[in-house]
């Protein structure tokens, strides 16, 4: 913890303890790592990015073919450790497509109850705790 002085609206100086940012108990097991996400909310995919990069990996999105090509999906697959899906906010055919995907190339498959930070935040937090076992 660092130690700061502040003065207060009398003029005296007092100690302010703040604390040090500590980095996120997975970031080296993560590191370097690229993962995929399929689906979810556009609106929160610079979220999801952060949540990634705190734990020192890449994540690499996918919309689940509202704009971008299912096929794509695919090309990206052999590329990243695991896969990512919000089972609530994807397509069928995106869901299914990323599922037999994951069996032919032997990539982790990690369904999401939801599209929520919270649930990417603490499917990223199991992850970095299984990488560095």
């Amino acid at each position: 913890m660092a130690k700061k002085f502040n003065r207060n609206r009398h003029g005296n100086d007092r100690a302010v303890v703040a604390p040090t940012p500590a980095e996120p108990p997975g970031r080296v097991g993560l590191s370097g790592r690229s993962i995929l996400y399929v689906g979810g909310r556009d609106c929160q995919v610079a979220h999801l990015r952060q949540i990634a990069s705190n734990y020192g990996a890449e994540l690499i999105h996918h919309d689940g073919g509202l704009r971008e090509a299912v096929s794509r999906i695919d090309t990206v697959l052999p590329s990243v450790e695991c896969v990512f899906c919000p089972i609530d906010c994807i397509s069928h055919d995106a869901c299914l497509r990323v599922k037999t995907g994951c069996k032919k190339t032997g990539t982790s498959f990690i369904p999401l109850r939801n599209g929520s930070k919270s649930s990417f935040e603490r499917a990223m937090h199991e992850l970095s705790e299984r990488a560095t076992r």
